[in-house]
Protein backbone atom coordinates (compact mmCIF):
# COMPACT_ATOMS: atom_id res chain seq x y z
CA UNK A 1 0.00 0.00 0.00
CA UNK A 2 1.29 3.46 -0.88
CA UNK A 3 2.11 5.75 2.00
CA UNK A 4 0.03 8.85 2.64
CA UNK A 5 2.86 11.07 1.32
CA UNK A 6 3.16 9.00 -1.85
CA UNK A 7 -0.58 9.14 -2.36
CA UNK A 8 -0.58 12.93 -1.86
CA UNK A 9 2.20 13.22 -4.46
CA UNK A 10 0.26 11.08 -6.92
CA UNK A 11 -2.88 13.15 -6.30
CA UNK A 12 -0.95 16.39 -6.86
CA UNK A 13 0.53 15.07 -10.11
CA UNK A 14 -2.89 13.87 -11.27
CA UNK A 15 -4.40 17.27 -10.41
CA UNK A 16 -1.73 19.03 -12.49
CA UNK A 17 -2.20 16.60 -15.36
CA UNK A 18 -5.95 17.17 -15.26
CA UNK A 19 -5.50 20.96 -15.15
CA UNK A 20 -3.11 20.83 -18.11
CA UNK A 21 -5.50 18.59 -20.05
CA UNK A 22 -8.37 20.98 -19.28
CA UNK A 23 -6.32 23.92 -20.59
CA UNK A 24 -5.49 22.04 -23.78
CA UNK A 25 -9.16 21.08 -24.18
CA UNK A 26 -10.20 24.71 -23.74
CA UNK A 27 -7.67 25.85 -26.33
CA UNK A 28 -8.82 23.19 -28.80
CA UNK A 29 -12.48 24.14 -28.32
CA UNK A 30 -11.53 27.78 -28.92
CA UNK A 31 -9.72 26.72 -32.09
CA UNK A 32 -12.86 24.94 -33.33
CA UNK A 33 -14.88 28.12 -32.80
CA UNK A 34 -12.28 30.24 -34.59
CA UNK A 35 -12.22 27.87 -37.55
CA UNK A 36 -16.02 27.94 -37.73
CA UNK A 37 -16.00 31.75 -37.66
CA UNK A 38 -13.45 31.82 -40.50
CA UNK A 39 -15.67 29.42 -42.45
CA UNK A 40 -18.72 31.64 -41.92
CA UNK A 41 -16.72 34.67 -43.04
CA UNK A 42 -15.54 32.87 -46.20
CA UNK A 43 -19.05 31.64 -47.01
CA UNK A 44 -20.39 35.17 -46.53
CA UNK A 45 -17.69 36.62 -48.77
CA UNK A 46 -18.34 33.91 -51.33
CA UNK A 47 -22.06 34.71 -51.35
CA UNK A 48 -21.37 38.44 -51.71
CA UNK A 49 -19.08 37.78 -54.66
CA UNK A 50 -21.65 35.47 -56.27
CA UNK A 51 -24.26 38.23 -55.86
CA UNK A 52 -21.89 40.73 -57.51
CA UNK A 53 -21.26 38.25 -60.31
CA UNK A 54 -24.99 37.77 -60.90
CA UNK A 55 -25.56 41.55 -60.87
CA UNK A 56 -22.69 42.01 -63.33
CA UNK A 57 -24.20 39.38 -65.63
CA UNK A 58 -27.56 41.16 -65.61
CA UNK A 59 -25.85 44.50 -66.37
CA UNK A 60 -23.70 42.94 -69.09
CA UNK A 61 -20.19 41.64 -68.67
CA UNK A 62 -17.22 41.00 -70.95
CA UNK A 63 -15.98 37.45 -71.52
CA UNK A 64 -12.72 38.33 -69.74
CA UNK A 65 -14.59 39.67 -66.68
CA UNK A 66 -16.79 36.55 -66.75
CA UNK A 67 -13.70 34.27 -66.67
CA UNK A 68 -12.21 36.34 -63.82
CA UNK A 69 -15.41 36.08 -61.80
CA UNK A 70 -15.67 32.32 -62.36
CA UNK A 71 -11.98 31.77 -61.53
CA UNK A 72 -12.27 33.78 -58.31
CA UNK A 73 -15.49 31.99 -57.31
CA UNK A 74 -13.68 28.68 -57.86
CA UNK A 75 -10.84 29.87 -55.63
CA UNK A 76 -13.34 30.90 -52.97
CA UNK A 77 -15.02 27.49 -53.24
CA UNK A 78 -11.64 25.82 -52.75
CA UNK A 79 -10.98 28.06 -49.73
CA UNK A 80 -14.38 27.20 -48.22
CA UNK A 81 -13.73 23.47 -48.68
CA UNK A 82 -10.27 23.89 -47.20
CA UNK A 83 -11.75 25.68 -44.22
CA UNK A 84 -14.23 22.85 -43.74
CA UNK A 85 -11.24 20.50 -43.53
CA UNK A 86 -9.67 22.82 -40.95
CA UNK A 87 -12.89 22.59 -38.90
CA UNK A 88 -12.86 18.78 -39.13
CA UNK A 89 -9.22 18.70 -38.04
CA UNK A 90 -9.87 21.09 -35.13
CA UNK A 91 -12.91 19.04 -34.05
CA UNK A 92 -10.87 15.82 -34.21
CA UNK A 93 -8.13 17.38 -32.10
CA UNK A 94 -10.76 18.66 -29.69
CA UNK A 95 -12.18 15.15 -29.31
CA UNK A 96 -8.69 13.82 -28.62
CA UNK A 97 -8.13 16.50 -25.97
CA UNK A 98 -11.52 15.72 -24.44
CA UNK A 99 -10.60 12.03 -24.19
CA UNK A 100 -7.23 12.94 -22.65
CA UNK A 101 -8.95 15.18 -20.10
CA UNK A 102 -11.47 12.43 -19.25
CA UNK A 103 -8.63 9.93 -18.75
CA UNK A 104 -6.77 12.39 -16.51
CA UNK A 105 -9.92 13.14 -14.55
CA UNK A 106 -10.62 9.42 -14.01
CA UNK A 107 -7.07 8.95 -12.74
CA UNK A 108 -7.41 11.94 -10.42
CA UNK A 109 -10.73 10.65 -9.11
CA UNK A 110 -9.30 7.17 -8.52
CA UNK A 111 -6.44 8.62 -6.47
CA UNK A 112 -8.96 10.71 -4.57
CA UNK A 113 -11.02 7.59 -3.86
CA UNK A 114 -7.90 5.75 -2.70
CA UNK A 115 -7.09 8.68 -0.42
CA UNK A 116 -10.61 8.71 1.03
CA UNK A 117 -10.42 4.96 1.65
CA UNK A 118 -7.02 5.36 3.31
CA UNK A 119 -8.41 8.16 5.49
CA UNK A 120 -11.42 6.02 6.42
CA UNK A 121 -9.20 3.04 7.23
CA UNK A 122 -6.92 5.23 9.38
CA UNK A 123 -9.93 6.69 11.19
CA UNK A 124 -11.35 3.20 11.79
CA UNK A 125 -7.99 2.03 13.15
CA UNK A 126 -7.76 5.11 15.39
CA UNK A 127 -11.30 4.51 16.68
CA UNK A 128 -10.48 0.86 17.37
CA UNK A 129 -7.37 1.92 19.32
CA UNK A 130 -9.37 4.49 21.27
CA UNK A 131 -12.05 1.90 22.02
CA UNK A 132 -9.43 -0.63 23.12
CA UNK A 133 -7.77 1.97 25.37
CA UNK A 134 -11.13 2.87 26.91
CA UNK A 135 -11.99 -0.80 27.39
CA UNK A 136 -8.62 -1.41 29.07
CA UNK A 137 -9.08 1.68 31.25
CA UNK A 138 -12.57 0.55 32.25
CA UNK A 139 -11.31 -2.99 32.95
CA UNK A 140 -8.49 -1.65 35.15
CA UNK A 141 -10.91 0.59 36.99
CA UNK A 142 -13.25 -2.33 37.61
CA UNK A 143 -10.33 -4.53 38.73
CA UNK A 144 -9.09 -1.96 41.27
CA UNK A 145 -12.59 -1.36 42.68
CA UNK A 146 -12.73 -4.97 43.93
Amino acid sequence: MASKAQLETLMDLARRETDDAAKRLGASLKQVEEEKQKHEMLVGFQQEYINKFEAAQVAGITPMAYRNFVAFIDKLDTAVKGQQEMIKHAEYRSEQEKAAWQTSERKRMSYSTLNERADAAALKLENQRDQKAMDEHAARGAFYKR
